[in-house]
Parts: C-alpha cells; structure tokens; sequence
C-alpha cells in the first residue's frame, strides 16, 4: 500500500470520527462527504499503476488545485480570526446569533462578552446591536443582546438596536445608516465568521472597517472553518463580496 493510500484512508477515517462528535451540528453532513472523498482518492492511489496516465493526470492536478484553493481561503479565515482591533473605534457593531426563547446561545453570549469588555475599555464606543427574531426565538436577537448587556453594565444610552435583518448581510445594510459619515466601525462576531463578515461590509459600503473577534467553541472550530469556505464561496458566487 502507498504512503499517499495510507494517508487518505486516515483523513477519511478521521472526517468520519469528526463527524459522530459534531454530528447535530449544521453542515454537518459535509464530514462524511469529505471522507468519501478522501477515502476515493485512496483509491485512486492504490490502482494508479493500472489507470490511464492522462486521466490519473487530470484527476491529481485537479484534486491539488481544489486542496490549494480551500487551504488559501482556510488561511484567509484564520488569519483573521487573530487580528487585534484598535482602540476607541466611533462605533462596533454586534452581529446577531441563535437566543434560545430570550437566552443568548453560547456563540451569541460569546460575542456579547467580548462586547461587554471592549465597551467599558472604550467607554466612548456606541454599540450597534444587529439581529431580527427567526423561529423558536421569543424577542429580537437585537433585544437579547440589549437585556444581557445592561445587566453586564454597560450603560443602555450608549446602545443601538437594529430589529429587522435576518442575515449578516442585511445586518450590515441596514445597520450602516445607523453608524455615520465617514466612522471608524467595527465589526464584532465569532472570530472564524470576521473574514467575511468585514468583506461583507466593505462591499456594503463601510469605509473603514476593523474586525473584533470573539472566541468560539474549540473543538468545533474547524468545523466552523470549513463551513466558512463555502459561505464565502456562495457570497462570492451571487456577488455579495
């Protein structure tokens, strides 16, 4: 057996125990395809000797280019999920997330404490509170994140809400009015979202736009990243980025 056999038999045995602990998650369904994947370009390995050369050829050359593409946009991703946002920035918009009835889920609590902190450290700041009510949510996002910010203390006059967007384009578009000629905004959200949450706002307009990352769960992390790939891939696709 090849050591490249060996290799894909591995990554596809590992996409599948990745999937079975992420398995509720949505987007899920990607891991098992990825292992097939993997799983068939072993094959392709192990019966390289007995395939023709230029089709083996195309079928490498086009599984490098594919693996190429999503590890450079996987490294725009990540790049972005550590950047440091400058001080004092006009206003920081909070992009919305799952509340659970009027609980903020875990994600959105994680985006709301990084708001928390970056606001009593740049009390000048005025927040943009950003999310519409979906299904199995009892008030807006926008009001969710409000109620759990007062109660972590920041001060309910240095908030805005905007109630209506359902996606984080819509959160961008309707929130730029809201923020001012010329500001310097920031653009708050889990730190695997900030890539494209900023390329977003600058196609929407935004002039000068600095990504605040908040943490997300770790182990769901590259799963995050990879879902990432695609929703950029759709945003670049119909024109949005």
């Amino acid at each position: 057996m090849y050591l490249s056999e060996k290799v894909c038999y591995a990554a596809g045995v590992l996409c599948l125990l990745y999937y079975v602990g992420i398995i509720t998650a949505d987007f899920a369904w990607i891991w098992p395809g990825a292992a097939a994947f993997f799983i068939l370009l072993g094959r392709v390995f192990h019966f390289r000797e007995i395939l023709p050369g230029r089709l083996l050829t195309a079928l490498l050359i086009l599984t490098a280019a594919g693996l190429i593409f999503f590890g450079g946009v996987s490294f725009r991703i990540v790049k972005a999920m550590f950047q440091t946002p400058p001080r004092d920035l006009d206003c920081v918009i909070v992009l919305g997330a799952q509340v659970k009835g009027k609980t903020p889920s875990r994600s959105l609590k994680k985006r709301l404490d990084t708001a928390a902190s970056y606001a009593i450290e740049n009390p000048d700041t005025l927040l943009i509170l950003s999310g519409g009510q979906g299904s199995g949510e009892e008030i807006t996002e926008a009001q969710a994140m409000y109620e759990y910010l007062v109660k972590a203390g920041i001060d309910p006059e240095r908030m805005k809400k905007e109630e209506k967007s359902t996606t984080t384009r819509e959160n961008l578009e309707f929130c730029l009015p809201m923020t001012g000629e010329g500001k310097r905004v920031g653009i708050l959200s889990n730190n695997f979202h900030i890539y494209r949450a900023t390329a977003l706002a600058k196609k929407c307009g935004y002039q000068q736009v600095y990504g605040i990352p908040a943490p997300a769960d770790l182990f769901m992390q590259p799963h995050f990243i990879v879902r990432e790939v695609f929703a950029l891939v759709k945003e670049k696709a119909v024109g949005n980025i």
